[in-house]
């Protein structure tokens, strides 16, 4: 979608909103300045707004035609100042509150798949009472456990056995009281990209950590992305349509991005839903639109167009 000037000016007085007061406040600065430089060199009236503990009146204190949401986690990806903005009747981009919601609460998330037999790995919730073998019994090793909140695999950790649940556990409470753990599955990493309804080309992820962690996502130099993705013709297209049931199931729209693991078998599993994902010069979503031929400041464009689909009409 290449807009003219004057559907440029259109979009009006832009706030990009940024930072917050999350986990990934420094991941959401990087993608909140990226996006603000692409608008203003596409000649859009574009400003940042870097959120704290006062969002509400620092909103109330802008004029802001639309918003470009660039926060990650909690408070700005959860549904929260999706809600409020809402009620400022100002278009944001991403999905609304429920899909926001459903998003940031990777537990609740993978019910809804399992509700509609979308394959996901069996998982449960942990209590600092969890009987680690009973764990174990149900859900076999290695174990995934991570913050049911979180984004970016904060907190995460692989347990491959019942001594390491312990410190998984304290490592995950330092950053949410919900606690997943979840079936690891032994398989290659993929993630679907989401634009406006549109599936871009499937990236693989291959990296020397044990997984797709934290520093694996953005301080790695070793990490590769893999544009084609390594699967055929015919498997890529099944793992996108897989991600795009996944994100209509959840409610998404605007954009967004699936991460799924297709394991020996060649069985794909979806792992979690990301409704505000990273802008940054390591991100997922600017790699997969420029080998769509899309570069990134039409990426920008192109999501800042579909903020106008949910103008609270209470």
């Amino acid at each position: 979608m290449n807009l003219k000037k004057e559907e440029i000016q259109t979009f009006g007085r832009v706030a990009v909103l940024m930072g917050g007061c999350s986990a990934e406040r420094e991941v959401s600065l990087r993608s909140g300045h990226a996006v603000l430089d692409a608008l203003l060199r596409s000649g859009v009236d574009a400003f940042g707004l870097d959120l704290g503990e006062q969002a509400l009146a620092q909103l109330m204190a802008e004029k802001i035609d639309r918003a470009f949401i660039a926060l990650h986690g909690r408070g700005g990806e959860d549904g929260s100042i999706q809600g409020a903005l809402e009620w400022l009747r100002i278009p944001y981009t991403g999905s609304d509150v429920m899909a926001s919601a459903l998003g940031m609460d990777k537990f609740k998330c993978k019910q809804v798949w399992q509700g509609l037999g979308l394959p996901t790995p069996a998982s449960c919730l942990l209590k600092p009472t969890s009987n680690p073998d009973e764990l174990i019994a149900e859900l076999g090793l290695p174990l995934m456990i991570k913050p049911a909140h979180e984004g970016s695999s904060i907190g995460m950790s692989k347990v491959t056995s019942a001594e390491q649940l312990s410190a998984a556990y304290k490592e995950a409470s330092c950053y949410d009281t919900r606690i997943l753990a979840e079936r690891f599955i032994n398989g290659t990493e993929f993630t679907v990209s989401i634009v406006d309804g549109q599936a871009l080309p499937v990236i693989g992820l291959k990296t020397s950590h044990d997984f797709y962690d934290f520093n694996a996502k953005y301080k790695a130099t070793d990490t590769q992305y893999l544009l084609p993705c390594g699967l055929t013709s015919e498997e890529e297209q099944a793992v996108q349509q897989l991600a795009l049931e996944a994100y209509r199931a959840v409610g998404c729209e605007s954009w967004g991005r699936v991460d799924i693991i297709v394991d020996e078998n060649k069985q794909p599993w979806l792992l979690e839903v990301n409704t505000s994902p990273g802008m940054t010069n390591h991100s997922l979503v600017p790699q997969a639109a420029a080998h769509a031929g899309i570069t990134f400041d039409q990426l920008v464009l192109n999501i800042l167009g579909t903020a106008n689909l949910k103008v609270f009409r209470g």
